[in-house]
């Protein structure tokens, strides 16, 4: 551990879940008492706030510097000595001068005396000339000091020291030094630094005392011209660098714990506004779940203003369309089964009506009507599994680019094609424009175009014309199709695109139409983002129009 120009030596380097039928969830009885969300947001508060302190007591740069910089002093005060002993200290003739014990011992006395610095003078050979501490001893003298007063903050101090004196021992340990041992023999055996400035360079060491303080030494040579007469050993310890050290690291530890509190104190601040918030949202969650027949309200936080208050929102409109899909679930169910009950109540009273008669006209009756209600029937659960399809599949199919102009064409080509009766005839009014194209499903909206024109040719006239009407409106297609039929009684522009609403033009046989091509026709253009409505031809001819808006892609 012994170097040249005052070094130390070299030193080691410092050191949503998926909820399946029948399986019970974690409920309000499961719930935990602590938030993990709090947890996560704590503990890496913590964990970076505890790292920074242990890198600061590990690392341990600050004492390093307080030692290089004592090193570096007590090398220029060794120097100074050296310089003065070489000067006023030595004895004999010019060629053999040697050191003189009296004035070494009077220049070590003035110059290391108010330093607390141990000075030691040595002979070429080893022995030792002069030692401060003997110089010192003989001039004792008692001095007395005052304690201060004692101070409320003692305490405080004291806690802090226990941590200290705790936190300490079990951190990484810095390098190793070589134990200090004072012997009354050589000191050419004791101090190995000792011989480098008796051979003309400056040389150091550092050792260390059983409780732990360092010893820094460095030895200078004394010289007369440019030879050796003698080395200055400037021993001191490094208890005022400890207690710095000491000191800086309890005001650390001081800042570090209110640092603490204060990184505490905020996480559970944030995770108190957002551990609650999403707490109470689960909990009404799981009520919408648990509260059958009862509604179940999510908690209003849009006033928030950030994530937490749109996933309220997202929750709140998500339980509404729920509760309105039930809703509509329970009100088709109703109609239903409404519908089904009239053509089964037909059938059941015309078989016990067979078993009453013999007359075979009478029978050839009541089987045309069973032939009737089943042939109705057969149509009806066609339209319900249709209008039950409907919202799957617009949800499930890839939507693309549908030209409207030309699938009114084909629509209309179609129609006039079919052979048969006489039927109305078909005026077709096209936007001169580039094509009208939108996103959508062109099977769904060939399905909205022909139900219209379905409904029209039912209530026009063989005479009567039907006209359709294709134009841009902004950037809105707007779509009219318009017949020469009695109209929509008054009133009746919201009711016909209920479900099952049936009300058909006189003399049209019974049960040919189920009552629900109007409201299919609503469920598709309301899922393309568009409107549709009814109303009445203005003039004095009458007729019924539909109007639907979709948005031009």
């Amino acid at each position: 551990m012994v170097s040249q120009l005052g070094q130390p030596g070299p030193r080691p380097a410092g050191p949503a879940q998926v909820r399946l039928s029948g399986i019970k969830g974690p409920g309000p009885e499961r719930r935990r008492r602590f938030s993990t969300l709090t947890l996560r947001i704590l503990a890496p508060n913590v964990l970076a706030l505890g790292v920074l302190v242990g890198g600061i007591f590990y690392l341990d740069q600050y004492r390093d510097g307080l030692l290089d910089a004592k090193i570096t002093a007590i090398q220029s005060q060794a120097e100074v000595i050296a310089g003065a002993l070489g000067e006023s200290a030595l004895t004999g003739p010019e060629h053999r001068r040697r050191l003189e014990r009296n004035t070494a011992a009077r220049i070590i006395r003035r110059l290391v005396v108010p330093t607390l610095t141990r000075a030691r003078l040595y002979l070429p050979n080893g022995g030792l000339l002069a030692d401060s501490r003997a110089l010192v001893a003989a001039g004792r003298q008692v001095q007395l000091r005052f304690l201060p007063p004692a101070d409320p903050s003692d305490r405080v101090m004291r806690f802090f020291n226990k941590i200290y004196d705790w936190l300490l021992p079990r951190l990484p340990s810095g390098p190793a030094f070589p134990p200090y041992r004072e012997r009354l023999g050589s000191g050419l055996l004791d101090y190995p630094e000792l011989a480098v400035a008796l051979g003309g360079e400056v040389g150091g060491a550092i050792r260390t005392l059983k409780d732990g303080t360092l010893i820094l030494s460095v030895a200078v040579p004394v010289q007369q011209l440019r030879r050796v007469v003698g080395a200055v050993l400037l021993s001191v310890d490094s208890a005022d660098i400890e207690e710095g050290v000491r000191h800086a690291r309890l005001a650390i530890l001081q800042a570090s714990a209110l640092a603490l509190t204060v990184t505490v104190l905020m996480s559970f601040f944030l995770a108190g506004t957002i551990a609650g918030p999403v707490r109470g949202l689960a909990a009404a969650a799981d009520r919408v779940r648990r509260w059958r027949g009862r509604r179940a309200k999510i908690p209003d936080l849009s006033r928030r203003w950030d994530e937490i208050g749109d996933l309220s929102v997202a929750l709140h409109e998500m339980t509404e369309a729920l509760y309105g899909r039930l809703d509509a679930i329970e009100v088709f169910a109703a109609d239903v089964a409404h519908e089904i009950k009239n053509p089964l109540t037909s059938m059941r009273s015309a078989l016990e009506s067979i078993d009453r008669t013999d007359d075979p006209s009478h029978k050839s009756r009541l089987m045309a009507v069973i032939a009737q209600d089943v042939s109705r029937m057969d149509r009806l659960i066609n339209d319900i599994s249709n209008a039950s399809r409907i919202d799957a599949e617009l949800a499930r199919e890839e939507s693309e680019q549908v030209d409207l102009t030309a699938l009114l064409r084909t629509l209309i080509a179609m129609r006039q094609s079919e052979d048969g009766a006489p039927s109305p005839g078909f005026t077709l009014k096209l936007d001169a424009g580039p094509p009208i194209l939108i996103n959508g499903l062109p099977s769904r909206l060939g399905q909205v175009v022909d139900n219209l024109v379905g409904n029209a040719l039912s209530f026009t006239p063989a005479d009567g014309t039907i006209g359709l009407t294709l134009e841009r409106d902004g950037q809105m297609a707007l779509l009219l199709v318009e017949d020469d039929g009695p109209g929509i009684p008054a009133g009746q522009e919201e009711a016909i695109f209920q479900r099952f609403y049936s009300r058909r033009p006189a003399g049209e046989a019974f049960g040919q139409h189920s009552g629900l091509g109007l409201s299919i026709c609503r469920q598709i253009i309301e899922a393309h983002d568009g409107t549709i409505t009814a109303s009445n031809r203005p003039g004095p001819g009458g007729g019924a129009r539909f109007t639907v808006r979709l948005p031009i892609s």
